[in-house]
């Protein structure tokens, strides 16, 4: 059975009760797992097995708790997620303001004429008993209860109902009874005993808390609304129209009809709609919204380009691959989004707390109660009411369910828009905590643009016989090595041959048969496992090629350091974070890298296992690793380490496994990353310890 993520709005949270409530009930449902629950953006995301069936059981089961989900927007022929984004959060928030504004106008005047009646000078202005002003009190608060404040009611009676509570059963218990008693007082005084206070009414409680509740509400929504800005911004990088060639025509379609083998007209200015390849023309292109690289990059026939950046000052053709959620783009919001529905670990503590917080918290307001009845003496009952309602309201865990998705949220819209792109809370919480971090050479301490340098023929053979052997091989490997052969090939004009039987072996080498001849290429170690014989005299070389079984040449290639690498080594040790390079390259040249940089530490010649093993090594004595990489031969240890950061220059594999990803092709990103993980750990210690210690 193949899972797959989704992730849906949800109505009718309002505290961490509510997340740990829907968590449990959609974590039940057959056909569901890996369920996180997200206070901050009013969503829930989870794995199912893609039946339509599976969506309707879980809508069905929180509605029996006065929840909703929206399935509507994963059903057959439907928009996504995103295309199917709707102004009804504006509209909600709008009613709570609306709501609130109402609660406040009513609550003023019943403020000030229950506080007023207690002093005499009060009187001289308004000559009321005090019996005439709480009936005006009480018809004042009506439209309160019944207007603006019946959510709380309606929620308590659906909790009530399915024998839960949450934050609306605290409100509603609590403003409820001060209502009903200040209502008893006021219409039936005549009922309670004659030495009991029926001058003391507590309708200012009841509206004053609504109105308050309903404010913290609103602004709560709004804040809610500007963390998720992040996602929308990275929405509006793409156009909403394209411009595409039919035929000998020019058409203007809609973004949604676009699709992989259109060729899009780009002029300048334009927002490029997807991904894709210049067929003809070249511009300059402005791509700092999804990289956070300010220069703009030079731009040809046969280069890529990215949906979601802008074009500059040149006009070009370019073929579609990649449309939507295939994008770039569109992978960069499905990550931001897993990022902010996720948990980070510190989360636990706080859901741990809410799922028995409500019931708790009425228990110790019925103990306070019946403690002030009895201890309390002549103003008992007052003060019982007083502190029965004071420790229900001042109770709602409302800042336990936002201390932590709310800074996740934000860090993750920032991060996005900044380069760096965080997979999961776990990542970020975890990157804050790192104290060794470990990095890939080539393509990521190095610029991963190597040259050819020299190349030393043996055995009678011809520069341009092994060199167009080489490249017809190394052209099918994604290594910055090969890349540098297949580039000094066209240099010195050398022909195209297609090669066959291609093998890869990370770390070490590659093999295949070009023009009837075996040629294997790698590091001195792999060919001599194939039974090549290589003199022991031959030092510095990192690349030897051999036909036929017989060394051909030995070529040194040399690639330049990253002009930020030594800054970001010396930012890592100021933050006492050691620095190890882990590379496939000769001790000679690790050396050197090493040196130049700053680098504490450097393991020469390691095959891709050897990086997972030894970053295990640190892991087993307590060290928090994280490993900075760009290829395929990184993934294990991507993997491995406690937190992977892929320099998006790199491979796909790279990028799947990594928990955080660096957009641009500056590795400073991954200094940038730690220090937003040890802000964003901060702000939720913050946010966590005011909740509670409130």
């Amino acid at each position: 059975m193949e899972f797959k993520r989704i992730t849906l709005p949800v109505e009718g949270m309002t505290c961490a009760s509510c997340v740990a409530r829907v968590e449990k009930i959609v974590s039940k449902v057959e056909g569901v797992k890996d369920v996180t629950v997200n206070l901050a953006s009013d969503t829930t995301s989870f794995e199912y097995d893609g039946n339509q069936e599976t969506l309707e059981k879980i809508k069905k089961g929180v509605e029996k708790y006065g929840y909703d989900i929206d399935i509507s927007i994963v059903a057959p022929g439907q928009k996504s997620r995103r295309e199917a984004r709707s102004p009804e959060s504006n509209d909600q928030l709008e009613k709570t303001k609306k709501d609130f504004l109402i609660a406040l106008l009513f609550s003023i005047p019943v403020f000030i004429l229950n506080m007023g009646i207690m002093f005499d000078g009060f009187k001289e202005f308004i000559p009321l008993s005090i019996d005439y002003v709480n009936k005006v009190l009480f018809l004042l608060t009506i439209p309160v209860i019944f207007g603006p404040g019946k959510r709380f009611f309606i929620i308590f009676y659906r909790n009530l109902k399915s024998f839960s509570a949450d934050m609306n059963s605290l409100v509603a218990i609590g403003t409820g009874a001060a209502f009903i008693y200040s209502m008893w007082i006021t219409l039936f005084p005549e009922t309670l005993p004659h030495n009991h206070d029926t001058s003391h009414v507590y309708f200012d409680t009841t509206v004053v808390i609504i109105t308050l509740i309903l404010m913290g509400k609103w602004l709560e929504g709004r804040s809610k609304k500007k963390t998720n800005t992040e996602i929308q911004k990275l929405m509006e990088l793409q156009p909403s129209t394209v411009l595409v060639k039919r035929g000998d025509s020019e058409v203007s379609i809609d973004i949604f009809q676009l699709s992989p083998g259109d060729v899009v007209i780009i002029k300048p200015g334009d927002k490029i709609p997807a991904d894709g390849n210049i067929l003809t023309g070249n511009s300059s292109i402005n791509e700092s919204l999804l990289t956070g690289e300010s220069l703009p990059v030079e731009k040809s026939k046969g280069d890529k380009v990215t949906g979601g950046t802008i074009n500059l000052n040149g006009s070009f053709e370019f073929l579609v691959k990649q449309t939507g959620e295939n994008s770039t783009l569109g992978k960069i919001i499905q990550l931001v989004e897993q990022a902010q529905s996720s948990k980070a670990p510190i989360q636990n503590l706080a859901d741990k707390i809410s799922a028995v917080f409500v019931p708790v918290v009425v228990l110790i307001a019925i103990f306070t109660f019946l403690y002030w009845i009895i201890a309390g003496g002549e103003a008992g009952f007052s003060n019982a009411l007083n502190n029965f309602i004071a420790v229900l309201i001042i109770a709602c865990p409302c800042a336990l369910g936002l201390a932590t998705p709310t800074a996740i949220i934000v860090a993750s819209g920032k991060g996005a828009s900044s380069g760096v792109l965080i997979k999961n809370g776990e990542s970020l919480e975890t990157a804050h905590k790192i104290s060794v971090l470990f990095f890939d050479k080539t393509g990521t301490i190095t610029e991963g643009k190597p040259v050819v340098e020299k190349v030393n023929l043996h055995n009678g053979f011809s520069e341009g016989e092994v060199i167009k052997l080489l490249a017809s091989i190394e052209k099918k490997s994604e290594h910055p090595v090969a890349e540098a052969i297949v580039r000094y090939s066209e240099s010195i004009g050398l022909p195209q041959i297609d090669a066959e039987h291609f093998k890869n072996f990370p770390g070490k080498g590659v093999l295949g048969i070009s023009e009837g001849k075996n040629v294997i290429a790698g590091i001195k170690s792999f060919l001599e496992s194939e039974g090549v014989k290589i003199d022991e005299s031959i030092t510095g070389e990192e690349l030897f090629v051999s036909i036929n079984g017989v060394l051909a040449a030995s070529l040194i290639v040399k690639d330049s350091i990253r002009k930020e690498s030594k800054s970001l080594i010396a930012s890592l040790k100021a933050l006492n974070i050691k620095t190890v390079m882990l590379t496939g390259d000769n001790a000679v040249v690790a050396k050197e890298v090493a040196i130049k940089t700053g680098i504490d530490e450097y393991h020469a010649a390691v095959l891709p296992e050897d990086k997972a093993r030894i970053i295990n090594e640190y892991k087993e004595k307590g060290f928090i690793t994280g490993m900075a990489g760009d290829g395929v031969n990184d993934a294990p240890a991507l993997a491995v380490a406690n937190v992977g950061f892929a320099i998006s220059s790199g491979s796909d594999v790279a990028l799947e496994t990594a928990g955080i990803t660096i957009l641009s092709h500056d590795i400073a990103g991954v200094l940038r990353a730690i220090k937003l993980a040890k802000k964003t750990v901060l702000t939720i210690k913050q946010n966590l310890f005011w909740a509670f210690i409130y």
